[in-house]
C-alpha cells in the first residue's frame, strides 16, 4: 500500500495508529521529519509533535503531509484524467492531452468490459492521481458515491474528447 493512503487510513482509526503509521513511512522512506516538513510545507515542530508526543493533526496539515507523501510517490495530483470504457471505445479515442485554456491535461484509459471492473478502474485511478474520472451513465451513480474526483459521462450523442474536456473543466472547479 502506497505510505499516502496508509497514513490516512490510520489517520481514520486512532491518533495512536496515525503516529505509528507517520513513525514507520519516515522509515521506510529514509526521510526526516525536517524533510517531510520541507516537502509538505508544515513546521518541523508540528510534525515532530505528531511523531513523538500526544499530537492530532489538523485536516490541513493533513491534507500536506498526503500530498508531500503522493508527490514523492510519483502520484501527482492533477497528472491525467480516467477514462473508463470497453477497449473498443477507448480505442477510438485519438487526443492523449486536451488543452484547457493555458494548461494541457494528459488523458490515460482504464478498460473495463463489466460494471465491477469499471468501479475497481475508477477507485484505481483515483488513487494513481486522477483529476477526474470519464465514464458511461450506466457506472457513474456508483463511482460518484466511492470516488471524491469529479465524474463527466460519455454521452453517445458528443465526442469522447467533449467528455474529457468536460471533466477537466470539472477538476478545475
Amino acid at each position: 500500500m502506497e505510505p499516502s493512503r496508509k497514513l490516512q487510513i490510520a489517520a481514520f482509526e486512532s491518533d495512536l495508529k496515525f503516529r505509528l503509521a507517520l513513525r514507520e513511512i519516515l522509515d521506510s522512506l529514509g526521510m526526516t521529519v525536517q524533510e517531510l516538513a520541507r516537502k509538505s510545507g508544515t513546521s518541523p515542530s508540528t510534525l515532530y509533535k505528531m511523531v513523538n508526543e500526544d499530537r492530532s493533526p489538523s485536516l490541513d496539515v493533513l491534507r500536506k503531509i498526503v500530498k508531500a507523501l503522493r508527490e514523492g510517490d510519483g502520484q501527482r495530483p492533477g497528472n491525467f484524467i480516467a477514462i473508463i470504457a470497453a477497449r473498443h471505445v477507448l480505442d477510438e479515442v485519438t487526443e492523449r492531452s486536451v488543452q484547457i485554456g493555458d494548461e494541457s491535461v494528459r488523458v490515460r484509459d482504464y478498460p473495463a468490459s463489466t460494471v465491477e471492473d469499471a468501479i475497481v478502474a475508477a477507485i484505481r485511478a483515483e488513487r494513481e492521481g486522477a483529476v477526474a474520472v470519464v465514464c458511461a451513465p450506466i457506472v457513474s451513480p456508483t463511482i460518484e458515491k466511492v470516488l471524491d474526483i469529479p465524474i463527466a459521462l460519455i454521452d453517445p450523442k458528443d465526442s469522447m474528447l467533449d467528455a474529457v474536456k468536460l471533466a477537466a473543466r470539472k477538476s478545475k472547479a
